[in-house]
Order: structure tokens, then C-alpha cells, then sequence
């Protein structure tokens, strides 16, 4: 039987105006996401990744095409809707964690689930699941500031997934890191996914971890092709 397909490009178009001057950088791209199955995109900077990411992830419409998740297609949704997909469906890492500095690591996962409508407690025992999940169940309640730059990615990481969303999307989610804690968060990441049967498109340069995934996609002329 054929892997569920989670998330579909299907010629899809990103275009940017600088000056009079018109920059192709989606040109009728094609890509599927299949569930369970890490991905990942490799390219060289400028290339088009962070584009590519945010229109799959619907935080930027497409000029052209179509983007299809879980069965849905999401181009002409209302701003709402696509909030709702975003919210539910779809988390996002990057090389940066983003996380609040306020907040301990539990409040900062636990954060997602209330604004989706979790009760508190709930919430709260998921994200200390999820934290015990990433072996750092022991700095719960210590804010970003008091956690290594790793520690702060898994926690980045399990807020990404606290909704259990149906596709991740990393932007060189271990790029601020050394290469043993970029292995090991890695090995964090990659167990959560086959763990919960998600599915991760991860944009990186590290080529060690690329040859990790199940396969590799790169970008050529606005196309996505396979490496």
C-alpha cells in the first residue's frame, strides 16, 4: 500500500518584485510529503528554501499552483482558515529557537496547546511529556536563558510539535550548533517523527544529517529535484 500523502506542491509559483526588477523563485515546483517520512532540502544559500518552507507551510500564498495539505487545498482559504491549517497541522523550527524569554521551557510548550484550547493541566502534562521525551525533563522550569543552545532546539522542537501537527518544517533547525549537538538534537528530532508518524521537510547544510533522512530535494531554476 502507498504511503499516505501528507502535503502536495503542485506547480507552484513564488515570485518577488525588487525595483523593476522581477525575481523568479518558485517556478512551477512539485514536491509530496509522505506520512512518516524525513526529508531533506538541500541548497545553497539564497536558493529559495526559507520560501519554499513558508509556502508549505502557508505563512506566504503561492502566485501560482497549489498547495495541498492533508487532502485540502489551502491557495484560496481565507487568512482565518490558513491560521486554523497552521495552527493544528503544521509546525515550524528554526536556527534560531524563538523561544519566549519569559517563560519556562514547560510554559513555552504548553503555550500552542492553551491558545488551541487545552485546559491548562493538560497542557501542561503534555509538555512535560514531551520534555521527558527530549531528556531534558529536568530543566522544566528553567527559562531559555538558563538552557545550552541544544537544549533550547529540543525545546524549540517540542513546542514545533506540542499539537501534534500532521508535517514539520525546519529551517537548519542545528545550524547554530556544534556537530555532536547538532547530532544529537538530530537523533531527538528524528525519533519524535518516527515515533508520531509525522512527517519532516528539514532544510539544512549539514550533509552528514541530509544523508540521514529518507531522501534528499534540492532546488534548480525554481524546480524541486531530487538529489
Amino acid at each position: 500500500m502507498a504511503a499516505e500523502v501528507v502535503l502536495a506542491l503542485k506547480r507552484v509559483e513564488r515570485h518577488y518584485v525588487q525595483g523593476e526588477k522581477k525575481l523568479t523563485i518558485l517556478n512551477g515546483a512539485e514536491f509530496v510529503l509522505h506520512r512518516g517520512e524525513m526529508v531533506a532540502l538541500v541548497a545553497p544559500s539564497g536558493a529559495g528554501k526559507s520560501t519554499l518552507l513558508h509556502t508549505a507551510g502557508l505563512l506566504e500564498r503561492p502566485d501560482a499552483g497549489e498547495v495541498v495539505l492533508a487532502g485540502r487545498q489551502c491557495g484560496k482559504m481565507s487568512d482565518e482558515q490558513r491560521t486554523a491549517i497552521r495552527r493544528n497541522d503544521v509546525g515550524f523550527v528554526y536556527q534560531f529557537h524563538h523561544l519566549l524569554p519569559e517563560f519556562s521551557a514547560l510554559e513555552n510548550i504548553a503555550m500552542p496547546q492553551l491558545i488551541k484550547g487545552l485546559a491548562p493541566k493538560e497542557a501542561k502534562n503534555r509538555a512535560a511529556q514531551l520534555l521527558d521525551y527530549m531528556k531534558i525533563g529536568k530543566r522544566a522550569h528553567h527559562r531559555p536563558a538558563e538552557l545550552s543552545g541544544g537544549e533550547q532546539q529540543r525545546v524549540a522542537i517540542a513546542r514545533a510539535v506540542a499539537n501534534a501537527p500532521l508535517v514539520l518544517l525546519a529551517d537548519e533547525p542545528t545550524g547554530n550548533l556544534d556537530p555532536v549537538t547538532a547530532s544529537y538534537v538530530f537523533d531527538a528530532m528524528e525519533a519524535l517523527v518516527r515515533q508520531s508518524g509525522l512527517c519532516a521537510l528539514i532544510a539544512t547544510h549539514n550533509h552528514e544529517l541530509a544523508a540521514r533522512m529518507n531522501r534528499r530535494v534540492t532546488l534548480q531554476d525554481g524546480k524541486i529535484v531530487d538529489l
